[in-house]
């Protein structure tokens, strides 16, 4: 009786809780997605304060981040007129007088805080006009705070501007938490089977959610912590891995068989050998492609690691068995390039390669869309005009989606309708992941890392530079200009901008042309906001070596390959995250010869970007660069998480910390599900119920990430 209760209870609207009402209501439900009870009761606090200890006001300094002192008002004065307008009350503890400063609630001050009655003040303190005060102190009378569930820890809450305004501060969220929690009269309902909280020593579900927020001791709010995150990352876990499951040992797929008709004349001709790791991804997705199941395989390799060869060899695969294959990418200007490589290397073996973009002609594609259903075109290279409805396959064997972050759940589906049998699905990216996000949010995918560069490949030497020294820049590309090779300088904006006090592309071409003037020296321009035909030529120029600079924004940032190209030029780095630096300096270094990147930044910059200079300064390694990058960003601002299918924030566990705590939920969800598939037996009924409750994914990309 008493669950039933509960469930009902925990779905009660939220405006019906006490200190709520319909305006504030409204207010949680637009800025923090809290409808119900139970949404409330699972926003967690982000810290604590400890509320243990008091001080005396002659131990004060404003040095000291937090202060509390039980005393007492003895006298308040209002001074000022109309804005300036302030309420000094003035409070002592026996030791000493504190000025506490209010600039708002004035009249309610006055008329609810009495003389002479024992309260507690809670702020920071800070010093001004010779005197240490405190500006809006949370105050209580020591007779209610003694009433409170938990104990001195204080809990922190995020809160927005719109609710701080409704006086629904962190103070005021933990006081509709504490109105809830004395509310709750029976135990909420456990979520996790008996064998998994007995066997690993969880606390219950009720006693982590009290403790959460309002902890009896430090030890116990450690044990709700522990409780909650592992309840999060397992049921993830457990989604993750039956998903995984089905597609391995359900999901029916073309089988690929060992035919090497094009494959081997491609390896007799191979425009250069095959480094160790790529053979031993090739051999994983043969594997994958002979048996029957259908493959969801994610592809990481850094740049000019040669992911490329890979996909090539991927293709050659199934058209050696009479499918198609094609591969998305997310700008033209990368499917250009992928198409021009990919014909150059297979030419002389009459495959029939076509290249499908927003701009490709209506007679072109006429052509095109009956090549493929009549099964005479091999290989279909192009953006996300693939997935439009009215390109249908003949026999579409695999599909390749490269730099995959860029496309959407959708978007990706369309894809995997394109065949009744879906097609092998090979995702490739050169950003690396860290191990924490491949067991999450690519957690249902296999995974192939190419951990190797070919023969050749020299580290780029970084460096970084600030405003100051570009006169010495300047110097350098000359000297890089004079070897014969080429430069790239990349801009963050095309137009100035009035918000953000950054280097722009239209500014920089004019000061590259005073500096580098021509005829001795020649220029193109490449960004987004160009007409596709201006794009194509400008890279056209800079490809066939007629250009010594490229001026570009991250339009640039994959795919371009330019053997010749030496330096690569950042200005304003600072503005770009770890991830995409990583990406814009892979575009040099792709021939023999040492190449460098200039990272340029203001003067003055942030504590973070510095960190993210000093890092690419140090290391080549992406994977390191990607584990620096999910540490100072978090999960739900790297690329690719909001697409996954996974909460891009969760409630408690954090993705750049918990990688042990991830481990051993993923181990203990396969051990489930190795015993009971279906979670049929009657002690894995909590957890059917539990996954039934949360969101169901995008349909289909379940399946293949």
């Amino acid at each position: 009786m008493y669950k039933t209760f509960m469930s009902e209870f925990l779905n009660t609207e939220i405006k019906f809780l006490t200190g709520v009402g319909s305006k504030r209501a409204e207010l949680l439900q637009n800025e923090l997605n809290i409808f119900t009870f139970e949404d409330l009761l699972w926003y967690f606090p982000y810290r604590y304060v400890d509320r243990s200890k008091f001080y005396k006001i002659d131990e004060l300094t404003s040095e000291i981040p937090y202060v509390q002192v039980k005393g007492r008002f003895i006298k308040f004065e209002t001074i000022g007129e109309n804005r300036a307008r302030r309420l000094i009350a003035y409070f002592s503890d026996g030791s000493g007088v504190i000025e506490l400063v209010f600039f708002q609630g004035i009249k309610w001050m006055k008329e609810s805080l009495k003389i002479n009655t024992e309260y507690i003040i809670f702020g920071k303190p800070s010093f001004f006009n010779g005197k240490i005060n405190i500006i809006h102190p949370e105050i209580e009378e020591l007779a209610k705070q003694e009433k409170k569930p938990g104990s001195a820890l204080q809990p922190l809450y995020n809160t927005t501007e719109k609710l701080k305004n409704s006086f629904l501060n962190s103070r005021g969220m933990s006081k509709l938490l504490s109105n809830l929690i004395l509310l709750i009269k029976a135990p909420i309902s456990e979520t996790l089977p008996e064998y998994l909280t007995a066997n690993y020593k969880l606390l219950s579900l009720h006693e982590s959610l009290i403790n959460i927020h309002f902890p009896a001791s430090v030890e116990i709010l450690q044990s709700a912590r522990y409780r909650l995150k592992f309840e999060e990352l397992f049921f993830v876990q457990l989604k993750i891995q039956i998903q995984k499951k089905f597609r391995t040992e359900k999901q029916q797929g073309h089988i690929i068989e060992k035919k090497d008709s094009y494959n081997m004349q491609f390896w007799k001709n191979r425009p250069f050998d095959y480094t160790g790791a790529q053979i031993r991804v090739l051999k994983e997705i043969r594997k994958n492609m002979i048996s029957g199941k259908q493959m969801s395989r994610l592809l990481q390799g850094d740049v000019g690691s040669g992911k490329t060869l890979v996909a090539i060899v991927s293709m050659l695969m199934v058209i050696d068995n009479g499918f198609q294959a094609c591969l998305m990418v997310p700008t033209e200007i990368l499917a250009i390039q992928h198409y021009n490589t990919i014909t150059k290397y297979l030419q002389p073996f009459g495959l029939n390669v076509k290249l499908l973009t927003g701009s490709t002609k209506k007679k072109n594609r006429t052509i095109l869309s009956e090549e493929l259903e009549n099964g005479t075109l091999n290989i279909l290279i192009g953006t996300h005009a693939i997935i439009e409805d009215n390109v249908k396959f003949s026999n579409l064997g695999l599909a390749i989606i490269d730099e995959q972050h860029r496309f959407g759940v959708a978007q990706r589906k369309k894809i995997w309708d394109k065949n009744v049998i879906p097609p092998h699905i090979l995702v490739m990216t050169a950003t690396p992941i860290p191990r924490t996000l491949q067991m999450t949010v690519y957690g249902d995918l296999d995974v192939s890392v190419i951990d190797e560069l070919p023969p050749g490949r020299q580290n780029i030497c970084t460096k970084h530079y600030t405003d100051a020294l570009r006169l010495r820049v300047f110097g350098e590309i000359k000297n890089e200009i004079k070897k014969g090779r080429q430069i790239y300088i990349v801009y963050p904006l095309i137009k100035e901008s009035e918000k953000f006090d950054y280097k722009f592309l239209e500014d920089g071409v004019e000061s590259i042309l005073r500096a580098f003037p021509p005829p001795e020296y020649s220029m193109v321009v490449v960004h987004g906001k160009q007409k596709n035909e201006n794009k194509e030529e400008s890279m056209r120029q800079f490809v066939a070596g007629k250009a010594d600079i490229l001026i570009a924004t991250t339009v640039i940032e994959v795919g371009v390959d330019v053997p010749n190209a030496t330096m690569m030029i950042i200005e304003s780095a600072e503005r770009f995250g770890l991830s995409q630096l990583h990406q814009l300096r892979g575009r040099v270094g792709r021939g023999g010869e040492k190449s460098t990147c200039i990272l340029m930044t203001a003067e003055n910059i942030s504590s973070e970007a510095k960190i993210r200079m000093q890092t690419m300064c140090e290391s080549n390694d992406g994977f390191h660069i990607a584990e620096v990058d999910l540490q100072l960003r978090g999960p739900g601002d790297i690329e690719g998480t909001h697409q996954s299918g996974l909460p891009t924030e969760f409630k408690i566990a954090n993705l750049a910390k918990d990688g042990q705590l991830i481990q051993f939920v993923k181990t203990i969800a396969e051990e489930i599900l190795d015993k009971d598939l279906a979670l049929e037996k009657p002690e894995n009924i909590l957890l059917i119920k539990k996954l039934k409750s949360m969101k169901k994914d995008d349909e289909h990309w379940e399946n293949i990430g």
